[in-house]
């Protein structure tokens, strides 16, 4: 007998293996074994055993194996039968599929027993073993006292805001020890809290996921709930009855800002073995929660969209949160969208599958349409709460607000007088602001006054952004936000020698120095307030964004100026007023989908506002105040701003109404990409019944160096796309004209 291996390399075949010399025992099917291959030593996977009559390789060229890794299978049969599909739907090589399956150290090859160290506090141990000022080492402790006797993990603690030196010092005193924690049985989860009582809404929700579960068998389940409106709490119920059948929940979440917050909710309400997946995590961590939702010691799973490809003992409810966020879909290597693995995956399980979000994809309102997800609205807030109020404010008709700087000119600050006096009137009422400008930096472009010389990327079709402070000394650059190109601000103009050099528009940084001198000045405000700039810039240090939400949290009057870090999914109570100072931008980009995210962005950022007791208030900033999807948006809310969408969208015959491939293609030279993508439609079988659209160049034809075009695929029928695929495109892969270019295929692409 023969074995087939699975091997990490783009080619869509499997390889011949021979048994080790030293060993008559097959390896099993979905264990990991070491191969040569070329001049590489390989870690595969084996997918099938076959005779020499079956293999295309002459015997005397068949390689033995290396070694065999595993004594028993590392994926399962339904973890191989995930990979198949992955590998049939994205048109992606098998091994390429397996190897982003798995996490680093098992695709290393390492031995799946690696041990991590915990902590927990010592009996006996009391507030009075501290002196009276060591007071961050109290702080410190008590943060570990909050996990009990059984403690946790290192990796959990240092990301909860722990330090290391600090549990050495702890440890030296005697008041915690470090330990290996035994696998053991993890005890039934029980009740830490009582759930909360639902409305009507909310309860036909939780009955239906319910009944779902105790049936065994798949539904789909869209929860379309205003922001605000208990989805967790519905996720919270719909759970108890999994967790207490002794099943797992998978939990995804778009990002991993929003990991700790999850944690800490369904911790208050459960007493489980809660589990923490994200690419933020190192390796070891990483496969150690491999290996726990493998064998059942994790009981709720929490993960950004990779853990949607995890293996797990006994999985009974997945649940998607903010379905429609874009960060669901992989941009690289395996082009997968986890909401739609979620949802083979539970079809595959058997089990249902809660897609949670208050602005549903057209894609997910199609799939209702279409009878293949149930949907439940929550269209009211618990309690007393309302949602917030929009309104437009036409900046054609009102002027921006003008300060002073200290050299006596005058400044736009890109705040219209109304804005300001809502701001500083929801202040004075001791409220928090929350201010959306999803363009991070000081200034999109450096612009000379004299001869329109702009400060442009050397390496990508793009504006360097303009990074300044005025409060920090030597912290001025020029970036590329693309390529991550930077470069120092010229004295004066490269091409005129002008010194008339101006940072042209608003970033977050502007924008917090300019409402920083109208709210946070002495000589300009008698009350002050803080600005909390949130951004990528001031949340890449490690526990900043922790630092930052404590602060937020804290209640107290403040201004928050953020990008789209701030939409997804945060709770901020004090928020009562929410404004959006450039609401068109989005509206007028090329992408047909460009309306549809925007409208996403606008409603999830506006339900930041009035989550509380409090009422909400939403003022957008708006140049084209009469666009009437922006006015739909506003007057009609969300579902029915989607509603128009799709029927458009159905006219047009686009997506959800066809199926798209995208076929991306990178070279040294456009004319490389180009005449690469027209040998590709030439290849193209006869009739094919689709509809072409290109080549051209992509949205940013320029980046990296390196210049990039596109094709798009369009068919009526997702069976035709794929068969058409299936014929065409690894030829495409071996035309000379594609020899030195990388192309790349994304299946349903979310951007163009």
């Amino acid at each position: 007998m023969l074995v087939q291996v699975a091997l990490p390399v783009p080619l869509y075949r499997v390889f011949d293996y021979n048994l080790p010399s030293d060993s008559l025992t097959l390896p099993d099917i979905g264990s990991r074994v070491e191969v040569s291959f070329g001049r590489q030593t390989l870690i595969g996977i084996v997918i099938a055993h076959i005779t020499q009559a079956n293999s295309s390789v002459p015997s005397n060229k068949l390689k033995p194996i290396n070694h065999c890794l595993d004594d028993t299978p590392v994926l399962d049969e339904r973890m191989l039968a995930l990979a198949f599909w992955l590998a049939r739907y994205y048109h992606y090589p098998l091994g390429d599929v397996l190897a982003v399956m798995l996490p680093t150290l098992i695709r290393q090859g390492k031995p799946l027993d690696l041990l991590i160290t915990h902590w927990r506090i010592l009996p006996n141990v009391s507030d009075d073993d501290f002196r009276a000022n060591a007071n961050k080492q109290k702080q410190q402790f008590d943060m570990l006292k909050l996990h009990g006797r059984r403690g946790a993990s290192e990796e959990v603690l240092l990301l909860e805001g722990m330090q290391r030196a600090f549990l050495i010092t702890l440890e030296d005193k005697g008041l915690i020890e470090r330990y290996i924690q035994p696998k053991t049985a993890p005890s039934l989860v029980k009740l830490a809290k009582m759930p909360l009582d639902l409305n009507a809404e909310q309860q036909l929700a939780v009955e239906a996921i319910i009944a779902a579960h105790e049936m065994g068998h798949y539904s789909g389940f869209l929860l379309n709930g205003i922001t605000g409106s208990g989805k967790t709490e519905v996720y919270l119920q719909a759970m108890q009855a999994v967790l207490e059948a002794g099943k797992q929940v998978l939990i995804l979440v778009p990002e991993i800002g929003l990991t700790p917050q999850t944690r800490a909710r369904f911790a208050s309400r459960f007493a489980a073995q809660i589990v923490l997946l994200h690419s933020g995590m190192s390796n070891t961590y990483r496969m150690q929660g491999w290996q726990d939702c493998r064998t059942g010691h994790a009981q709720i799973i929490i993960g950004t969209r990779s853990a949607v490809l995890y293996s797990f003992a006994d999985l009974g409810l997945i649940i998607v949160d903010e379905a429609h966020d874009a960060s669901y879909k992989q941009q690289d290597t395996l082009r997968y969208h986890a909401a739609d693995v979620a949802l083979y995956r539970g079809l595959q399980a058997k089990i249902p599958v809660v897609l949670g979000t208050a602005t549903p994809t057209l894609e997910h309102l199609k799939l209702v349409d279409d009878g293949k997800l149930v949907e439940y609205q929550l269209r009211t807030r618990p309690g007393n709460a309302k949602p917030a109020t929009m309104q437009l404010i036409d900046a054609r008709l009102q002027s921006t607000h003008q300060q002073t700087q200290d050299d006596g000119a005058r400044y736009d600050t890109g705040l219209t007088d109304i804005l300001i006096g809502a701001i500083r009137q929801t202040l004075e009422a001791g409220d928090q602001v929350l201010i959306f400008l999803n363009r991070r930096g000081y200034a999109p472009v450096l612009l000379c006054d004299a001869c329109g010389w702009q400060a442009d990327c050397p390496r990508c079709d793009a504006h360097l952004t303009v990074h300044y402070s005025s409060q920090v000394n030597h912290n001025s650059y020029l970036k590329c936000h693309h390529c991550d190109w930077q470069a120092y601000i010229p004295a004066a103009c490269p091409d005129c020698g002008s010194q008339n050099l101006d940072a042209k528009g608003m970033g977050t940084t502007r924008l917090s120095e300019n409402l920083h001198a109208i709210f946070a000045n002495p000589q300009t405000s008698k009350n002050l307030y803080p600005i909390i700039q949130i951004d990528r810039d001031t949340t890449r240090r490690k526990d900043s964004w922790e630092n930052i939400y404590q602060r937020i949290n804290q209640g107290k009057p403040a201004i928050l100026v953020g990008t789209q870090m701030v939409a997804k999914g945060h709770h901020f109570p004090n928020v009562t007023l929410v404004c959006l100072p450039n609401a068109d931008r989005g509206f007028l980009s090329a992408d047909f989908r460009s309306p549809e995210h925007t409208a996403q962005l606008m409603i999830q950022v506006a339900g930041r506002a009035g989550r509380g007791d409090k009422a909400g208030q939403v003022l957008i900033q708006t140049l084209q105040p009469d666009n009437p999807l922006l006015l739909k948006l506003v007057k009609d809310g969300y579902l029915s701003f989607a509603r128009e969408l799709l029927q458009e969208r159905k006219m047009m015959g686009l997506p959800p109404y066809s199926h798209a491939a995208l076929i991306r293609c990178e070279g040294k030279t456009l004319a490389a990409t180009t005449q690469a993508l027209n040998d590709a439609i030439a290849a193209l079988p006869k009739p094919h019944n689709l509809a072409v659209l290109g080549p051209i160049d992509a949205p940013m034809s320029k980046k990296n160096s390196r210049y990039h075009s596109q094709l798009l695929l369009l068919a009526k029928d997702r069976s035709q796309l794929h068969h058409i695929l299936n014929q065409w495109w690894q030829p495409v892969l071996a035309l000379p004209s594609t020899k030195y270019l990388k192309l790349t295929l994304d299946i349903d692409p979310v951007g163009w």
